[in-house]
């Protein structure tokens, strides 16, 4: 039999880095919808629907259930798309699932972002009394006060108010069951992923103090707060989030750089940077987050390997000057002058005998550079 699995969306490159986004309670993978695209640039996104929300089964938890039922749930969705380790965002509810993961299981999170949570959610009473209020009565009343649950005055989002019209009642009530049980204050302590927390400067339901408190407890980690937003950050304020999304995430800038210093030397990239200036700064910030910062960090292939296409392909193209450049890049990841010689010797049959005739003559100027 087929195990039930939470609906979920995928975006991005299957070889890109997996990060997985969790929703709020009462909403579907929708509140991501100006976020994840953007994501999944360098990412492998995954964002994923509650029990009993978007296109979830209600019949995935029960009453009673906890956070941490919640997380085995995103557990074995990821087992069935084959991720082991990922990086995790959540907002509100979802951000609790992050903080169970992170504490339970953390040989799966490579690094953390709880956005409008909370280690614990007021005590179990609030929860307990709208959990008996939806499952009597429906979700009729939290329609109507979604929006000043959410948003600041005059602010909506129409598809994120019916998402909650929507959910399952009882489904939406065991949700709430997991909120009353969940306190992990005593536990913050232990979480060792990089830890990023974003408050709403706005937020009623989870206040900026919530966020504190967990990142004064949790070892390293960052706080950010957004004027102008209240519980549903992402949906309210997306490239504000995104930006301290993508300085938490990707670090693309600086491991591309680090990467880029690693083949290049330190020499020719303190030269360039010497020679940056305000009308090519987004050009070098460009070219350290994708060329070095993605491509270049890919494992596939290794470096030895990355270093022989990208000799082949300089020489088809007459970039002779780069050529230079990687050429001593080569020798930093390994190749031998006779492999880089075989190398020019198998351009001269696929780019042309004149094209391998300059980058013989190129390669051969700047491995004599190295015995003098």
């Amino acid at each position: 039999m087929t195990e039930k699995l939470l609906n979920h969306r995928v975006e991005g490159p299957v070889s890109a880095p997996p990060l997985l986004l969790g929703p709020s309670l009462g909403t579907s993978y929708a509140l991501w919808d100006e976020i994840a695209p953007e994501l999944s640039i360098t990412h492998r996104v995954i964002r994923w629907d509650l029990p009993g929300h978007g296109g979830s089964a209600a019949d995935l938890i029960g009453p009673g259930a906890t956070v941490g039922d919640l997380a085995e749930l995103v557990l074995a969705l990821a087992d069935s798309l084959g991720v082991e380790r990922f990086a995790y965002a959540g907002v509100s509810l979802g951000g609790a699932v992050g903080l169970h993961l992170a504490v339970h299981h953390p040989e799966r999170v490579a690094s953390l972002a709880v956005i409008c949570s909370s280690a614990h959610f007021n005590g179990s009473k609030p929860w307990e009394e709208r959990a008996a209020l939806v499952r009597s009565e429906g979700l009729a009343s939290l329609v109507e006060s979604a929006d000043a649950r959410w948003f600041t005055p005059g602010f909506t989002v129409p598809a994120l108010v019916r998402d909650q019209g929507n959910a399952d009642p009882d489904a939406y009530a065991a949700c709430c069951d997991a909120l009353a049980a969940f306190d992990l204050r005593e536990r913050l302590g232990e979480i060792a992923a990089p830890t990023l927390l974003i408050a709403g400067r706005q937020d009623v339901a989870t206040p900026p103090p919530h966020l504190r408190e967990i990142a004064d407890a949790v070892p390293g980690a960052a706080l950010v707060e957004i004027p102008g937003a209240a519980h549903l950050a992402p949906a309210q304020c997306p490239e504000a989030v995104l930006t301290a999304l993508r300085a938490h995430f990707d670090g693309g800038a600086k491991r591309g750089m680090d990467v880029r210093r690693e083949v290049l030397g330190d020499a020719h990239v303190d030269r360039a940077q010497a020679r940056q200036t305000p009308f090519t700064a987004r050009f070098q910030d460009f070219i350290s987050r994708y060329a070095w910062g993605e491509i270049w960090t890919d494992p596939t292939l290794s470096r030895r390997e990355r270093s022989m296409i990208t000799l082949t392909a300089l020489v088809a193209h007459g970039h002779y000057d780069e050529l230079a450049m990687h050429v001593r890049a080569a020798r930093r990841n390994g190749l031998t002058p006779e492999e880089i010689g075989a190398v020019l010797l198998q351009t001269a049959v696929y780019c042309g005998v004149p094209a391998a005739n300059s980058a013989f003559a190129t390669a051969q100027r700047v491995l004599a550079e190295e015995e003098e």
